[in-house]
């Protein structure tokens, strides 16, 4: 294992209702063209108040020298071989010190440089959870629009944990949650257990914001996407957990079918 980075990037990150710490977590393997971009994306962020750590999973492309040249800016950085994408998830979040914890992984952008200031001065510390739209671009850089939009995943004005009966209505790189209330990723059902973790957290909390903006960039063609099958199987699974059998009969073929055609718009 190898690890390194100073948590305070050189100073006290202090918590307070109007500045809570907010941790973001990048996990990484063997993409370090994403990589970049990704610290671009964090490192320009006006608010100051940000704990930021990277996972890699002892990557062999150059990633690791990527990380090594950026330590400076980076709170605290791991690189060792993992169990797969949400074990070193997992590995991020019992690293992380801050009130909120806010999954960006490479590729992924926050949406402007001033998204996590604007957010934070809306509701401070006071939510449990934040939450707001994403836009999707492709590896050309193109736009194609918010979630929302361009898909049928609506990303609705209020959101709680039955919202999510019929699928991954709010983009897991566009929810913050509070560290306190923020569960472990399951490692039963290695392509969905994204969803397990928001439905977890949206029980869990008691004040759930919508930010009314776009919170981040999406990178099309994630590792869920490349392993679509899989993917409904394990979703198949976890619904029928939170949501009974019967219900989640119906709301499944309501996701297959949405999935196909989102599948065939881009």
């Amino acid at each position: 294992m190898k690890e390194g980075g100073q948590r305070t990037k050189g100073k006290t990150l202090e918590s307070s209702k109007e500045n809570p710490v907010v941790s973001i977590i990048t996990i990484v393997y063997n993409r370090k063209q994403d990589l970049q971009a990704t610290f671009e994306s964090v490192f320009a962020q006006s608010y100051s108040n940000i704990e930021y750590i990277v996972v890699d999973g002892a990557s062999n492309d150059g990633t690791l020298d990527l990380i090594e040249s950026y330590s400076d800016k980076i709170s605290y950085w791991r690189s060792e071989p993992d169990k797969g994408l949400y074990d070193a998830m997992n590995k991020g979040l019992s690293l992380a010190q801050g009130d909120f914890v806010w999954f960006m992984n490479a590729g992924d952008l926050i949406f402007e440089n001033d998204t996590t200031e604007q957010m934070i001065q809306k509701a401070g510390r006071e939510a449990d959870v934040y939450f707001g739209e994403t836009m999707m671009f492709d590896e050309t850089g193109k736009e194609w629009g918010v979630r929302s939009q361009i898909t049928n995943q609506v990303l609705p004005k209020k959101l709680g944990w039955r919202s999510l009966s019929k699928g991954m209505v709010v983009c897991h790189q566009s929810i913050l949650v509070k560290r306190g209330i923020a569960p472990e990723y399951i490692l039963d059902h290695p392509f969905s257990a994204d969803i397990d973790w928001v439905i977890k957290s949206l029980k869990a909390a008691d004040q759930i914001v919508n930010t009314d903006q776009i919170l981040s960039r999406y990178l099309m063609g994630g590792f869920s996407k490349k392993n679509l099958f899989k993917s409904w199987a394990d979703r198949y699974d976890i619904l029928k957990r939170h949501y009974g059998v019967i219900p989640n009969l119906w709301n499944h073929l309501m996701i297959v079918l949405r999935a196909l055609l989102q599948r065939r718009s881009y």
